[in-house]
């Protein structure tokens, strides 16, 4: 690791209290969906990018699966850590930054979900180029015709809360769907704040770019943690998914 950016900060201080978050409670289900979507045999080597505290990586080591577990963040990774040796399950898990990641081995799916590294910009990351050079890694890391499954911020609900006094004091850029906010969380100082960017997305750029990365959209759905399914995308929720494989070759 060579750099350091505003998020990893963010979650190596909240990583102790992360599964605290509302949205952290629907992990079983969440992980039943993904099997049901993904189709895979037990044993089958599963890629979370983003996997945090292992919530979802976890889970699908316990029913058998091989995961590797990839974070930016090392707090989050030492709480996915405890909580694979507490469920007795193994996992690997490997510190890395989703845009510089590479694999030695291929996968039969891979999962990116709730902001894991899509989406969550540094200070000198490019909007496009930072979430597209995720794509292709996992695209890289992929065996052809793997799944991958998505979750990315919703830009409908970012537009249809925004206000032009938002664009005029720079905490939302509509030409790049960046939003700018604060983030804070307890240390044993007291609280610490820092100032983060996050991109969201409509439907139409997630095609764009999975397609540029490689990969065959398959649908696309509403997707908020807790609220997964096979249905509309509702405009004002917080997440939409993407349902894709890697192309096969002369496909």
């Amino acid at each position: 690791m060579t750099r350091r950016n505003e998020w990893e900060e963010f979650f190596d201080g909240h990583a102790p209290v992360y599964m605290d978050n509302s949205f952290t409670k629907n992990t079983v289900e969440e992980v039943d969906f993904v099997l049901e979507e993904l189709r895979l045999p037990a044993g089958s080597r599963i890629l979370d990018v983003g996997c945090g505290t292992g919530r979802h990586a976890v889970e699908l080591a316990r029913r058998g699966y091989q995961v590797t577990g990839v974070d930016i963040s090392s707090g989050m990774l030492a709480e996915a850590e405890k909580a694979a040796r507490e469920a007795d399950v193994e996992v690997e898990l490997i510190h890395a930054d989703a845009t510089r990641f590479t694999s030695g081995k291929l996968f039969d799916a891979a999962l990116c979900l709730c902001e894991g590294a899509f989406s969550l910009l540094g200070s000198e990351d490019d909007p496009i180029e930072h979430d597209l050079a995720i794509l292709r890694n996992i695209h890289a890391a992929l065996k052809p015709g793997a799944g991958f499954i998505l979750t990315a911020p919703n830009a409908c609900r970012m537009i249809r809360q925004a206000t032009q006094e938002d664009v005029e004091k720079g905490r939302f850029d509509p030409l790049t769907m960046i939003e700018v906010f604060t983030v804070e969380w307890d240390t044993p100082q007291g609280k610490k704040s820092l100032l983060v960017r996050g991109r969201s997305y409509v439907p139409t750029e997630l095609v764009m770019l999975f397609r540029q990365a490689g990969f065959e959209v398959e649908h696309i759905w509403g997707g908020t943690a807790g609220n997964w399914g096979r249905r509309r995308i509702h405009l004002d929720e917080m997440e939409v998914m993407v349902v894709a494989s890697k192309a096969r070759p002369g496909a």
